[in-house]
């Protein structure tokens, strides 16, 4: 792996726009690595890839960046879970682990013994030591850019084996890359269910230790999902000196999952930022060809509309309509039709 292709420009970006842009915490390195080297990546990538899959190297329980998987998957398979335990008559508890900077603290000796056990050996092992070893990188803010620093222990945020390489540092729990869930049904009076996870995530906290890893417990999340909406647990875990309360909602891979598994919290989540991009989109359509804004309601509409919908499947006609409504506005806006008209024959024409 060449030299110069382990040499990087970091770019900072703020994780969310409403965190404070004044803590570093909350950016995230993105590696702007050379286009060749991206592309050399790939190819490895797609060799790797059908190698682990050929002979099962690959967990069954992570869903990230494999053929036929995705976040979808990973959480129709979490959430029909829940739903199951439910039709038994027994509550679940779903845990959302965090990993403090995952991608900054793999350690490449660690990583190199998991891919030889793996069965990638010899020429192929020394590649990846290679590929890992003798990084630098400069960081590129507003202008400026840094003195060059080494690397010791960092898989590159933005490169394309990086999520493979993370997914293969010894994860057995069900993830999508490097978010990690726990879910356990148990029956709703059943007394030692706080201690048994409260045991679970000890482990977990002193294999992640083992690994070079850290478990943020400030950012994991706790849902219980009770029996029936009558039952109400009333428990907290219990990890050192940090404690875990029960949350009333979660964000899971982007979808805001209730206690209930309602899901009415993420539909109002996403037709406010779908209103959102309509009311913008409106105040340009003179401007704008039909084709152009079609193109800028699937880009900031529909794509949030189908994101995870298969989750929806089986709720109320009362808790989908705001979103049928969504749809309507839409077919409206691109036609540049009143409100009034009939939105099928516009529905026909979309498709």
């Amino acid at each position: 792996f060449p030299s110069t292709f382990r040499q990087a420009p970091i770019t900072p970006l703020l994780k969310k726009p409403t965190l404070n842009s004044t803590l570093l915490e909350n950016y995230r390195p993105v590696s702007l690595l050379p286009f060749i080297a991206k592309t050399l990546e790939r190819a490895v990538f797609n060799q790797v890839s059908a190698f682990l899959t050929q002979n099962n190297f690959l967990d069954s329980k992570q869903s990230g960046f494999r053929s036929g998987h995705s976040s979808e998957t990973a959480l129709l398979s979490v959430v029909e879970a829940l739903r199951l335990a439910r039709v038994e008559s027994k509550s679940s508890i779903l845990i959302l682990l965090d990993l403090s900077a995952a991608f900054d603290t793999v350690n490449h000796q660690i990583l190199l013994s998991t891919l030889l056990t793996k069965g990638i050996s010899g020429t192929a092992l020394q590649w990846f030591e290679f590929h890992l070893s003798d990084r630098s990188f400069k960081v590129s803010w507003r202008g400026e850019v840094s003195k060059s620093h080494h690397l010791t222990t960092v898989v590159p945020q933005g490169s394309v084996l990086g999520p493979l390489l993370i997914q293969k540092h010894g994860f057995s729990y069900h993830c999508y890359a490097d978010d990690t869930q726990l879910y356990l049904s148990f029956h709703p009076d059943d007394p030692t269910i706080a201690a048994l996870i409260s045991a679970c995530l000890t482990d977990i906290s002193c294999w992640m230790k083992d690994h070079h890893l850290q478990l943020n417990l400030a950012k994991t999340e706790l849902l219980v999902v009770a029996a029936n909406p009558s039952f109400y647990h009333n428990f907290t875990i219990q990890l050192g000196t940090s404690t875990i309360t029960p949350s009333k909602t979660a964000r899971n891979l982007g979808v805001m999952i209730d206690d209930q598994l309602t899901f009415l919290d993420h539909i109002v989540k996403i037709v406010q930022s779908c209103r959102f991009a309509l009311f913008n989109i409106k105040k340009i359509r003179p401007f704008l060809s039909e084709h152009a804004v079609q193109l800028l309601v699937q880009a900031l509409v529909l794509s949030r509309l189908d994101y995870c919908n298969a989750l929806l499947a089986g709720l109320p006609a009362s808790s989908i309509k705001p979103l049928q409504l969504i749809q309507k506005a839409a077919a409206r806006l691109i036609f540049n039709e009143p409100k009034r008209i009939q939105v099928t024959p516009l529905f026909i024409n979309l498709h």
